[in-house]
């Protein structure tokens, strides 16, 4: 059983660059019902990830908390999912 919830990240503002403060996290691409394969997606070594749907480019930042992205408002909330 997983001890950590992955997050869910969305893109619904077409941001360019999304900072999160999580290496391995699911991109969703747009808030439900516009969303694509949840595909997963895990940072590794690596300070970028490039969605392979939606072509948002993720950029990992220390600094954030795992639950934080910039912008704001970028994690799903559990209520959707």
């Amino acid at each position: 059983m997983a001890h950590s919830v992955v997050p869910h990240i969305h893109n619904d503002g077409g941001h360019e660059v999304v900072r999160i403060g999580a290496r391995e996290f699911m991109c969703i691409g747009a808030k439900p019902p516009f969303d694509h394969p949840h595909v997963f997606l895990d940072l590794g070594d690596d300070v970028e990830r490039v969605c392979p749907y939606c072509s948002t480019l993720y950029r990992f930042d220390p600094a954030l908390h795992a639950d934080e992205t910039v912008p704001a408002g970028c994690l799903l909330a559990a209520a959707h999912l």
